[in-house]
């Protein structure tokens, strides 16, 4: 059986920033499943209607930095960004 981690590796047609966004998407909709909230509780919490929220759950919208800060915050959470030099190579 194919692993998200596996076939993330094969997929060249987005963008690494694109991949971050998505893979910050999934965790926060696999928590929202895991705490059992729905789509339209989750919503409610953070001022967005359900359909909108289907929308960016099934990628039809790419959601942007606030977007997701709004959505991890109405589930307890927060995203944190980070930056960090990069490693050079001699």
């Amino acid at each position: 059986m194919t692993t998200w981690k596996t076939f993330k590796k094969t997929i060249t047609s987005i963008s690494e920033e694109d991949m971050t966004i998505i893979d910050t998407l999934s965790y926060l909709q696999a928590e929202r499943i895991r705490q059992g909230i729905s789509q339209h509780e989750l919503a409610e919490r953070i001022g967005m209607k359900q359909p909108q929220l289907a929308k960016i759950e099934r990628l039809e919208s790419m959601p942007s930095l606030k977007t997701l800060n709004r959505y991890a915050e109405g589930l307890g959470l927060e995203i944190r960004v980070q930056v960090v030099p990069k490693v050079r190579f001699a």
